[in-house]
C-alpha cells in the first residue's frame, strides 16, 4: 500500500469514526450493508472511468450510457421477452461497442476525449428518450430475469452482491493495472503519450482499449442499477453519474493529468465518497446539496493534486542538486590546488627518464 492510499485509509477511518460518533446508527450492521451495496453500485463504473483518467482522458457519457443501455435492457426483457443470458450479453455487448466507437474517435480521428465523451453524454440520452419517446420503462409485476435479480439484488452471508463483485473486478484490474505489461504501458501513455509512442508503445490501442473497458463496466452497472431502482426513466436515469465515478477516481489519487492512479485508491475513494454523502444526509444537509458536496470534493482533490505535483518537482530538483554539488566541489579544489602533472608534461617525462638512467 502507497503512502496516498494509506492516508485515504486513514481518513476514511476517521471520517466513518466521526459520523459515527454523530449518529450511532451510521455503524449499525443495516446501515453498513446499505452503504456496501451502494459503494458496490457506483465503484464498478468508477473502476472504468479511473483507467481512462490515468491515460490522461475523461469519459463524461457514463449516465447518458446508462440510460440508453438501461431502457434497452428492460425493452429486451419485457417487450421481445428474451432469455435473460441473451439479454445480459448484448447489454455487456452495447457497452464494449460504445467504449469502442469514442476509443475510435479519439485515437484515429484524433478528437478530443473531453468533446467525444460529450457528444455521447448528450447523444446517448436523446436516443433513449426518443427511443421511449420519454416514457419510463419498468418490469411491472412480471417476474422478467428473476433469476438475474436475485443474483444482482442478493447477498452471501448478508454482504451484497454488488460488494463481492466490486472487490473481484477491483483484484482483476489491480492484476492487470499492477502487474501486467498493459498496466505499465497505460501509466506511459497517461504520463507522456508521445515519449511512450516513440519507445515503441502501441498508444492508440491501449487508449482504446481503456474506454472499451470503461463501456463494459459501464454495462455491468446498468444491469446491476436496473435491478436496483426497477424502472429506467431515460431522463434522469444515471444523471450526473459520471460526476461520482469522476469524483470517486480524484479522491482515490488518479491525477486529472494522468500516469497516476490506483484500483485500490478508486476503491476507496468511492466508499469516502459514500461515507461522505452518509454523513451530509446524518447532519441534515438537503439532499439538493450533494452535486454541491460532489464539486467541492473534486476540486479540493484538484487541488491537493497539484500540491503534491509542486512538492516533487521541487524534491526532484532538490536531489538534482545534491548530486552535482560534490561534483562542483571537486572540480573547483582541483583548480585552487596544485595541478598534477600530466603524463605528456615535459617535466614528468625528464623525471621518468632520469629514473631509468
Amino acid at each position: 500500500m502507497m503512502k496516498k492510499e494509506l492516508g485515504l485509509l486513514i481518513l476514511l477511518m476517521v471520517i466513518s469514526a466521526i459520523t459515527g460518533a454523530i449518529n450511532p446508527a451510521f455503524l449499525s450492521w443495516v446501515n453498513l450493508l446499505n452503504m456496501a451495496n451502494l459503494i458496490g453500485l457506483f465503484g464498478v463504473f468508477a473502476l472504468g472511468e479511473g483507467l481512462v483518467i490515468i491515460t490522461g482522458g475523461i469519459d463524461l457519457s457514463l449516465g447518458s450510457m446508462f440510460a440508453l443501455l438501461g431502457v434497452v435492457f428492460v425493452d429486451l426483457l419485457t417487450t421481445y421477452q428474451l432469455d435473460w443470458p441473451l439479454a445480459l450479453l448484448l447489454v455487456l455487448l452495447g457497452g464494449l461497442g460504445l467504449g469502442g466507437i469514442q476509443g475510435f474517435l479519439i485515437t484515429r480521428l484524433k478528437m478530443q476525449p473531453f468533446i467525444v465523451t460529450l457528444c455521447g453524454l448528450l447523444i446517448y440520452r436523446g436516443v433513449a428518450r426518443y427511443y421511449t419517446s420519454d416514457s419510463t420503462r419498468g418490469f411491472g409485476y412480471g417476474d422478467e430475469a428473476k433469476t438475474l435479480s436475485d443474483i444482482a439484488s442478493g447477498n452471501v452471508a448478508g454482504i451484497p452482491n454488488t460488494f463481492i463483485l466490486l472487490i473481484i473486478l477491483a483484484l482483476i484490474l489491480g492484476v492487470l493495472l499492477h502487474r501486467s505489461v498493459y498496466g505499465r504501458w497505460l501509466y506511459a501513455v497517461g504520463k507522456n503519450e508521445e515519449a511512450a509512442r516513440f519507445s515503441g508503445i502501441s498508444t492508440n490501442i491501449v487508449i482504446a482499449t481503456a474506454y472499451i473497458i470503461s463501456g463494459g463496466l459501464a454495462g455491468i452497472s446498468t444491469v446491476l442499477f436496473v435491478f436496483y431502482t426497477n424502472s429506467v426513466s431515460p431522463s434522469s436515469f444515471g444523471n450526473f453519474y459520471e460526476l461520482y465515478a469522476i469524483a470517486a477516481a480524484v479522491l482515490g489519487g488518479c491525477s486529472l493529468r494522468g500516469g497516476e492512479g490506483s484500483i485500490l485508491g478508486i476503491v476507496l475513494g468511492t466508499a469516502l465518497l459514500q461515507v461522505l454523502q452518509n454523513l451530509v444526509n446524518i447532519l441534515g444537509i438537503p439532499n439538493s446539496l450533494n452535486f454541491a458536496v460532489m464539486g467541492t470534493v473534486i476540486l479540493l482533490g484538484v487541488l491537493a493534486d497539484q500540491q503534491l505535483q509542486a512538492r516533487r518537482r521541487r524534491k526532484v530538483a532538490l536531489a538534482g542538486l545534491s548530486r552535482t554539488a560534490p561534483r562542483s566541489t571537486a572540480a573547483q579544489g582541483n583548480q585552487l590546488g596544485k595541478p598534477s602533472a600530466s603524463p605528456r608534461d615535459p617535466a614528468a617525462l625528464a623525471a621518468r627518464t632520469g629514473d631509468q638512467a
